[in-house]
Parts: structure tokens; sequence; C-alpha cells
């Protein structure tokens, strides 16, 4: 154990003469054997992370296999960050785990590159688990500009408002949860720059607790310093006087409210009648601006809580589907639970919900951050109460107050193909005949959108996570919300921009 201390402790300084520090950490606990199931796993869900995360808005955790050699992976990325840096850094990241953890079952890496990313994979579920350790510290140096004092009061201040903003931001896509990036000014033309991230899965509180000790460690290890980092298997943060990660272009410094003093009038003497009407005339004239304003803003909010009419061109009016209250659906689902999440993609996230009649749904919650917009969701509830098939999923209603659109569906017990088709364990259950009855089907649900429906619909984002399978295997086809109708008798069209998945 003191000769593994040493080793750690010469590497290190190793890595800090060359001016780079790997963020890579394999457990010592737990080991597999090479070529077994449990490797065969992660090299599978290792190789193809990269393009999972930057498809779906720079998150994706997945679970594949059973029993010990099960294995849980989660990718992530910085929220903003390029696709195409996203995916090379995962992969970076993937790759440089697989080599350097070559048997360890729980390994982490927050990967610094042209931007942040991180990955991490065990035998064992994480994803809502706080793990406080290993932690790894590393600092820039550099000289701290003006007072050291003045520095460390500006420095602690920060960081106690970026941990309450990373640990309460807990709204949008995945990525987006538990991140705060902000910067502050320091002297001068300086600023100061932090970011902090931890894995979206953990609370609020544990995210706060995990930030705490991080700050804790880098004052310790680098206050003397103008920056440092400190990572750990469920957060990250860092702090320098440079920016970094590319993660403040869009950001500017607010500079600290200043107190305005009231001017006294000039030689003492008193304000004339002339002046105090002027006064009164410019109150007044902000007064009606305001209250302008703010009828204007209720009306407007007003106008959003009006319920969501479908515009339809035909005479299918008995067959729209139901209009519920935000309400009922949070009763439903026991307020958007995690306990009751059935998977996520860049849509939002799906839950599982019941009525109070037992009736099981499936309750399509679409992010404010998502690409699908207001049309999307608009054109994917007049499609689906025009159509109605076996191989169709049946939309039941919708949901639509202030900044929430909801989509609730009929409930599918085995959820969607990808799982079968890309989980090692679950293809065992995809014998011929069954994956030849769901190539039939699935042919004839886009026979009937195609040619048998009233209207010639294509879907435009076929795949196999849009096929769900219901309790008996049987597949239908879902989310319209890219899908484009026909008149029968067209054939072609033109579109001005790229749809579907990329």
């Amino acid at each position: 154990m003191f000769l593994k201390v040493i080793m750690q402790i010469l590497c290190f300084f190793l890595a800090i003469s060359f001016g780079y520090v790997s963020a890579e950490v394999c457990g010592d606990s737990l080991f597999f054997r090479p070529n077994g199931t449990y490797d065969t796993n992660r090299q599978v869900v290792l190789s193809t992370l990269a393009s999972e995360v930057s498809s779906r808005e720079g998150f994706y955790n997945i679970s594949v296999g059973e029993g010990p050699e099960r294995i849980y992976v989660i990718g992530m990325c910085v929220p903003g960050a390029e696709p195409q840096t996203c995916s090379d850094c995962i992969k970076a990241s993937s790759d440089f785990l697989i080599k350097h953890c070559p048997n360890q079952t729980d390994s982490f890496d927050w990967s610094p590159q042209k931007t942040l990313c991180f990955v991490r994979y065990s035998n064992s579920s994480f994803f809502n688990e706080i793990n406080l350790e290993p932690n790894y510290a590393e600092y820039y140096t550099g000289e701290i500009p003006g007072n050291e004092t003045e520095f460390n009061r500006i420095w602690e201040d920060f960081m106690r408002r970026m941990i309450a903003a990373a640990s309460s931001s807990t709204h949008g896509s995945p990525a987006r949860m538990h991140y705060a990036a902000s910067m502050t000014p320091l002297t001068g033309f300086l600023n100061m720059y932090a970011l902090m991230q931890c894995i979206p899965g953990i609370s609020s509180g544990d995210c706060e607790k995990c930030l705490l000790e991080n700050v804790r460690t880098q004052q310790q290890c680098c206050s003397k310093n103008i920056g440092g980092s400190v990572r750990r298997p469920v957060c990250f943060s860092r702090s320098d006087t440079s920016p970094f990660y590319g993660a403040f272009d869009n950001i500017t410094p607010s500079p600290p409210p200043q107190k305005l003093q009231s001017m006294p009038p000039p030689d003492g003497k008193r304000i004339s009648k002339r002046n105090k009407m002027l006064i009164l005339v410019l109150v007044l004239t902000v007064v009606t601006v305001v209250l302008l304003a703010l009828g204007f803003v209720f009306c407007k909010r007003r106008k959003s809580y009006k319920p969501m009419k479908l515009e339809t061109d035909d005479d299918i009016t008995n067959s729209q589907p139901l209009q519920y209250d935000l309400k009922t659906i949070e009763t439903s689902t026991d307020n958007f639970s995690d306990n009751n999440k059935l998977g996520e993609g860049g849509f939002g996230v799906v839950y599982k919900g019941t009525f109070s009649n037992g009736t099981e749904i499936a309750v399509k919650r679409l992010s404010i951050y998502s690409r699908q917009g207001l049309q999307e969701f608009k054109n994917e509830v007049i499609v689906m109460a025009k159509l109605h098939h076996n191989n169709l999923v049946q939309l039941l209603g919708y949901c639509m107050e202030g900044e929430e659109k909801i989509l609730v569906y009929e409930f599918l017990s085995n959820k969607s193909l990808d799982l079968f088709l890309f989980d090692t364990m679950k293809q065992l259950q995809l014998d011929w005949t069954k994956r030849y009855n769901i190539i039939e089907q699935i042919a004839r649900g886009i026979l009937y959108l195609h040619r048998d429906s009233r209207l010639k619909i294509i879907h435009r984002d076929l795949k196999a996570s849009n096929i769900l399978l219901d309790a008996n295997m049987n597949p239908k086809i879902a989310d319209f919300g890219l899908a484009k109708i026909f008149a029968m008798e067209q054939t072609r069209a033109e579109t001005s921009k790229i749809a579907g998945t990329l």
C-alpha cells in the first residue's frame, strides 16, 4: 500500500512537470476477466458512446447486461459544446479509459480538451448515488493579481454563488442540470472565471455537498495560485483568471451593484414649484409606462394559458385527443418523479403515469431546450389525432400550460426496440420469429401511413428508438413531431432544412 502511494505521488509530479495531469481514475477494488462478458459490454458501450452523447444534447446514460456482468455508463459534455467537439472529447476519454484501465470495473475520466466532458462506467448503478472519493486536484501557476487577501475574498464569495447556482439548477435538459459557468470582475480588465458541474442524477443537496468539498480541497492545495480544478466521481469544479473550454463566449461579467447617493439641492436652496411640477409629471409618466408594460405582460401570460386549438383541414373532429390539465398529469406521474422515468432523448423525458381509474400512460414531457418546438408539438398532436392503426402508438391526449408541452400516450411495457437490439443479453430474446414479426408489422404501419390512411404521411425520423414494443413484443411506430403530410396525389416535395436524426 505504501509503495502504491509513493508511485502515485511520483506520477503526479512527473505529470506536473510536463504541464498536463490526467483526470482518469481507475478503480482498484474490483476487476473483471479480460475478454469476458463484462469486458465485451464495456467495449460495445464505450465504442458508441461518443455518437450517442453528441446526438442527445450532450448527455447519455445506459446500462447493458444482466447480473454481475451488467455495466452502467454515463457520458456528458458541458452545455453548449459543439456536437463534433463533444463527440471528439467523449471518444478520446473512452479510448483513454479502455487503454489505461484495462480490467477495472469502476473508472471515471474528466477530460479537459477543447471542451470538458465526463465518462464513467461501473458494475453497480451510480446514476443517483453521491460518491466523493477518490478526488483529484491540480493548480494553475501564476502570480495573484493585486492584494492576495482581496483576491481570496472575491474568490470565496464567487465560489459560494457558483455552488448555489450549480446545485439549484435542476431544470431543462440533463446536461444543463447542476451546471453553472460565470465570471466576476477582479481588477481593471481582469476577470475571474469559474465552472461547476455535477452529474444530473444526484440531488441538489448532494451536488452542493460535493462542490463544497471541491472548494475546500482547492483552498488546501491551490490557494496561493491563480486557479485550480478538482474532480470527483460525481462533480467537477474549476476557477481561473483566463476563460477555458469555450464555456464563457456568451457570458459577460456583471459588476457589483453601485450605491445611489441622493444629491442635495444646489447651494442648499429649496426646490422651486416649477421643478416640483416637472418631477411630478416625470413620476406619473414612469408609473404609467410601468402599468402599461405590466398589463401587456399579463395579457401575454393569459394568452399563453389558453387551450391550444387544433387547426385541422378535414372533418375528423370527434377523434381529437383529450386536453388534460397539468395538475392531472402531475398527479399521475407523482409530480414527474425520477422513479417513474422511462427514458429521455433530445425532446425531453418520458415518464410512466397512472390515472385514478388505473389506466397506465406514457407521458412525454418536452424540455424547454428541446429541438422539438411548438410547431413540431402541434404537428404531432394533429397528425396522431387522425391516425388509427394497430402498429402506430395511440395518442390519448396532450397538455399545454405556460412553458409545459406534454403528450400523453398509451403505455407500452417493453419500451423501445433499440434497447433490445443493442443490449447483448436482451438480444437473445429476439429470435428470428420475433424479428420477422417486428419487421412485418413495422412495414404494415408504414404502408398505412404512405397508402391506406386518409392522409399520406412521411414519418422522416424512423429509427429503432422510435419503435415501441408492447407486452407481446408487437411494434408500434412513435414520435411524429417531424412527420410531413402529403396530398394524396402528391409524389414529391422540396424542403429547405434537414429533418430527422443526424
